[in-house]
């Protein structure tokens, strides 16, 4: 029994130095015009969600969901976010298909992240993926407000609706749809 936990141990052990090494020596890809193999976007999201889960503070949003809070959210998305994950149109980001992994679209893909979550990767970042940090850019209370926005975005209200649709020339509830999977 005892030489067959020596040999879990050593096994482990080629396994993490193997990859190691085949790291250091620059046998890994590093481009960024590929798309991700399935495996790698697996344990990638895994790690991601897993670390979030374990780290972020359960917080409530203390920025009320009115109209105005909403509208504010839209316009912070509109000049921080929206050339990563995609317009106010609801067409891609074509920026953020030159990133890897890809930045979701947001908007094409709403989030269903409780806000608590999406809170802190806005203000934390997310590390090897072009995501910043924005808690040394935007007041906590604009992260709120672009929090609510983007976790409502399927459920705004009509006078959100309205001014969306006034400030992008398109309907919110409709555009984009066309031809791409809603989750």
């Amino acid at each position: 029994m005892r030489n067959f936990v020596l040999g879990i141990v050593i096994t482990i052990l080629v396994l993490l130095i193997g990859g190691l090494g085949l790291a250091l020596l620059g046998l890994l890809p590093t481009r960024a015009n590929t798309a991700p193999s399935a495996m790698e976007v697996h344990i990638a999201s895994s790690a991601l969600d897993n670390s979030v889960e374990r780290h972020a503070p359960r917080t409530n949003n203390p920025v009320p969901p009115t109209d105005e809070n909403l509208i504010e959210g839209l316009k912070i998305y509109t000049m921080n976010c929206a050339l990563c994950h995609g317009g106010i149109d609801r067409q891609p980001s074509t920026l953020g298909k030159s990133f890897y992994p890809p930045p979701p679209s947001l908007l094409l893909s709403p989030l269903d992240d409780p806000e608590w979550r999406v809170f802190y990767v806005i203000r934390t970042g997310i590390r090897y993926t072009g995501m910043p940090s924005w808690d040394k850019t935007l007041p906590e209370s604009d992260i709120w407000k672009l929090t609510a926005f983007l976790t409502r975005v399927d459920k705004l209200p009509p006078a959100v609706q309205d001014y969306w649709k006034k400030s992008s020339g398109v309907n919110p509830a409709t555009a984009g749809q066309e031809g791409h999977d809603r989750k």
